[in-house]
């Protein structure tokens, strides 16, 4: 063999540089292709199953889907979210607009003011529903406090109407995540070129036109960005609900992530829970690919 097909040969050590990236990613890889997308396929399989308290292998076709949307309680979980997930993106997104175009004005102690609005991201949804949960109490909280000043008629029970429970946790949702939404947004108006924003103000376009023309339209992948997380955490949302309502008064405040641990772990119905499981995979799906596919396109 000659010394110059000795040479071209990639040495042991050379090998194992190339082979060390693998080696080290390879347990995550496998930790997350059986623990992730393992389960979300047995799911799907237990979903097409009779299974109750423990996993039945006996196929029953779509009997399970057909069974879910017959229950009162999964219409129910469905109109809540549907109320819920409108508010929640809805008023995360305006009141994070509002905040960023404030912050963006570079006013004094920005960074302090900014570190405020982030924290309640901070916090998980059990604290924030705990705390919620104390203030809008009608004997400790809000009410409580507002009545002991002297105001005797005034009153705050949405937590324990059936009718308002689910603007609770609108309120609690929208408290903790519209920080975040903010840094999204101002993130996207410290990008946009000021030399364009400074030829609109020369040529006399007004504070609302250039917000309205120039400013928002330019902040189309911070509001896509900020719908594809609120949605997906709208339709998860589980730990806020039960810390915070339990899903009550009733099912007042039941979602489909609290249907689908009831059904699942309560109730013993573990196929009609995989089913629902399958419903709300579909959906975040159905919103997340999209954003994916577009995003890739316009990177091409």
């Amino acid at each position: 063999m000659s010394k110059n097909a000795t040479a071209s040969r990639p040495g042991l050590t050379e090998r194992l540089r190339d082979a060390l990236p693998k080696l080290v990613l390879s347990p995550s890889v496998a930790i997350v292709a059986v623990f992730v997308y393992g389960f979300i396929l047995f799911t799907i399989y237990l979903s097409f199953t009779n299974s109750r308290i423990l996993p039945d292998f006996e196929l029953v076709g779509w009997r399970n889907y057909t069974n879910l949307f017959r229950i009162r309680a999964w219409d129910t979980a469905v109109t809540n979210l549907m109320i819920f997930g409108t508010l929640y993106i809805a008023i995360c997104c305006a009141l994070g607009l509002l905040l960023a175009i404030l912050l963006d004005q570079r006013i004094r102690a920005e960074g302090f003011i900014r570190t405020i609005y982030l924290y309640p991201m901070a916090l998980s949804f059990v604290v924030t529903g705990v705390a919620w949960k104390w203030f809008l109490n009608p004997g400790i909280g809000l009410q409580a406090v507002v009545r002991s000043w002297g105001f005797e008629d005034f009153e705050f029970a949405w937590i324990t109407d059936s009718q308002m429970a689910i603007y609770t946790i609108v309120i609690a949702a929208v408290w903790q995540t519209s920080g975040f939404v903010m840094a999204m947004f101002l993130a996207g108006l410290r990008g946009i070129d000021s030399e364009m924003m400074r030829a609109a103000q020369i040529d006399g376009a007004s504070t609302f036109a250039l917000y309205r023309r120039i400013i928002i339209p330019q902040l189309r992948p911070a509001f896509m960005s900020a719908f594809v997380v609120l949605a997906h955490m709208a339709i998860k949302s589980y730990d806020l609900v039960i810390a915070l309502t339990g899903g009550g008064p009733g099912t007042a405040t039941e979602l489909p992530a609290t249907f689908m641990y009831s059904y699942t772990f309560t109730r013993n119905q573990m196929g009609i829970g995989a089913a629902s499981a399958v419903i709300m995979l579909m959906t975040i799906a159905a919103i997340i690919v999209p954003y994916l596919w577009s995003e890739l396109r316009e990177k091409k």
